[in-house]
C-alpha cells in the first residue's frame, strides 16, 4: 500500500498572507507553478491559485500591487497526513472537487500533493504492472 509520504512534494512554495498579489504572481511565474500555500508565521492558513486571481482579482479589476494575498486566497483548504493512503487522498480530492491537498504532520506543513503527482504515480504503477505481466507471459 502506498502512502502520501511516498509521492508528496516536500518543496512547498509559500507566501505570507500580507504579501501583495503582485509578489505572489511573480513567484507563480518564476517557479512555473499554479498555487502557493499562504502562511501566517509558520502556519498554513490558505491557498492562492491562478483561479483565485481570475475570480477575485481580475474580474473585480483590482490592482495586483495593491491587493494583499489574504484578500484573494481561499482560506478553506483540505489537508492530509503523510500516512494517509493514496486511495484516501484521491477520494478526498474527488469528493471535494479539488486539485491539490496540503500535507500536515503534527499541524506543521510538510508537503503538498497534486493531481499531477497522483497521475505520475498511477502511470508508474501501471507501467510496472504491465512490465511484470509481460515478463510472466514470456
Amino acid at each position: 500500500m502506498a502512502y502520501i509520504r511516498d509521492i508528496m512534494n516536500k518543496h512547498v512554495v509559500t507566501i505570507p498572507k500580507d504579501a501583495s498579489c503582485l509578489e505572489a504572481s511573480k513567484i507563480l511565474l518564476d517557479k512555473d507553478i499554479s498555487f502557493l500555500v499562504v502562511t501566517e508565521g509558520d502556519n498554513p492558513i490558505g491557498i492562492i491559485s491562478e483561479a483565485d486571481y481570475v475570480r477575485k482579482l481580475a474580474v473585480n479589476d483590482k490592482r495586483a500591487s495593491e491587493a494583499r494575498v489574504s484578500e484573494v486566497m481561499s482560506p478553506k483548504f483540505r489537508w492530509v497526513e503523510p500516512t494517509t493512503t493514496i486511495e484516501d487522498a484521491v477520494q478526498k480530492m474527488l469528493n471535494n472537487k479539488i486539485r491539490r491537498l496540503v500535507v500536515l504532520e503534527n499541524q506543521k506543513l510538510v508537503g503538498v500533493i497534486t493531481q499531477t503527482d497522483l497521475a505520475a504515480h498511477l502511470r508508474s504503477r501501471l507501467l510496472i504492472d504491465e512490465t511484470v505481466k509481460s515478463i510472466k507471459t514470456d
